[in-house]
């Protein structure tokens, strides 16, 4: 494979410019354009870091244990600085706001959603409607915006993720988009784009509330980021409800997050495709670290809405 060929899948893998690719390695643009274009090859050292970059982005990189361990006694570090992080988001409004904002538009663009960054703030905050968007999706960010105050009064009352909790969010962030709103589904589905088997939908209400067992009695590990990859690769892969599995697992996985005295993880869609490539691997291949690794990052982001040094 050309350098080319492998700086194209890292270009499209994290959801970036040429310019920004060639601050990424540390690199002028117009070095890293001879390489996009063939008049030059990357010395040994900067094509040891494609390479290394590329097997990243395709979820064939070994994480060192040490730089996980590293990243995590960092967020631990960090979440020991709050005494109650939930509380730092309800009782700031601009951060509340910010978590609020960041964390609708993304997940909701994941999925397939048009609006922009703009757009999701006019109708969250102004309650402007949209003419040239679609009401579907102008009410699924009012719904998002629903669930996450519901999800943060939850967790700073204490109350015990379970599965009426996951049933509840299904419930208002798909209320007036789908009949089935806090119901699991009643047929077979299938992950587009994944060879991942789903769960027959017959065992589904038996294993949500298995999963939710499972997380009552790993919170007390003390390894929130390794717990929440596991769930969150668990519950994506029984996908229990007909739409809606990923934006409810990323609350879930937040919720969890906050119940640890963590930053929510703000996973952006930019990087879409290496979160699905991630996720992926933990779920065909058992192996959590690059997801692991890829929360690290993404809770990270949330930390640092929470000191208001990222409040573009």
């Amino acid at each position: 494979m050309t350098t080319r060929q492998k700086l194209e899948i890292i270009k499209n893998a994290l959801g970036m410019t040429q310019t920004k690719l060639a601050e990424k390695f540390g690199v002028s643009f117009a070095a890293f354009n001879s390489w996009w274009t063939g008049k030059s090859v990357p010395r040994p050292k900067m094509q040891a870091a494609i390479d290394d970059l590329f097997l990243e982005v395709r979820g064939e990189k070994i994480i060192p244990a040490d730089q996980l361990t590293a990243k995590k006694q960092s967020l631990k570090k960090r979440s020991d600085a709050y005494k109650r992080v939930v509380d730092e988001i309800l009782n700031h409004p601009d951060i509340h706001d910010q978590f609020i904002l960041k964390l609708t538009y993304h997940s909701n663009r994941i999925e397939g959603s048009t609006l922009t960054e703009p757009d999701t703030a006019a109708i969250l905050f102004d309650n402007v409607a949209l003419p040239d968007k679609t009401m579907s999706e102008q009410l699924e960010a009012k719904n998002h915006q629903s669930a996450l105050n519901y999800l943060f009064d939850y967790v700073r009352n204490e109350e015990k993720l379970d599965e009426v909790f996951v049933l509840k969010l299904h419930g208002i962030l798909m209320n007036g988009v789908r009949p089935d709103a806090g119901s699991y589904r009643r047929h077979a589905v299938r992950i587009v784009g994944a060879n991942v088997p789903t769960a027959n939908y017959l065992r589904v209400p038996d294993l949500i509330p298995e999963v939710m067992k499972e997380i009552t009695k790993k919170q007390h590990e003390g390894d929130i980021i390794h717990v929440s990859a596991i769930t969150h690769a668990r519950f994506e892969q029984i996908h229990p409800f007909s739409d809606g599995n990923g934006r409810v697992g990323r609350l879930l996985m937040n919720a969890m997050m906050l119940a640890a005295n963590y930053a929510p993880a703000v996973i952006r869609q930019e990087q879409k495709r290496l979160y699905y490539t991630y996720l992926n691997k933990a779920q065909t291949k058992g192996d959590h670290s690059q997801l692991e690794d890829y929360l690290c990052d993404a809770v990270q982001d949330g930390f640092n809405i929470l000191a208001r040094t990222d409040m573009k």
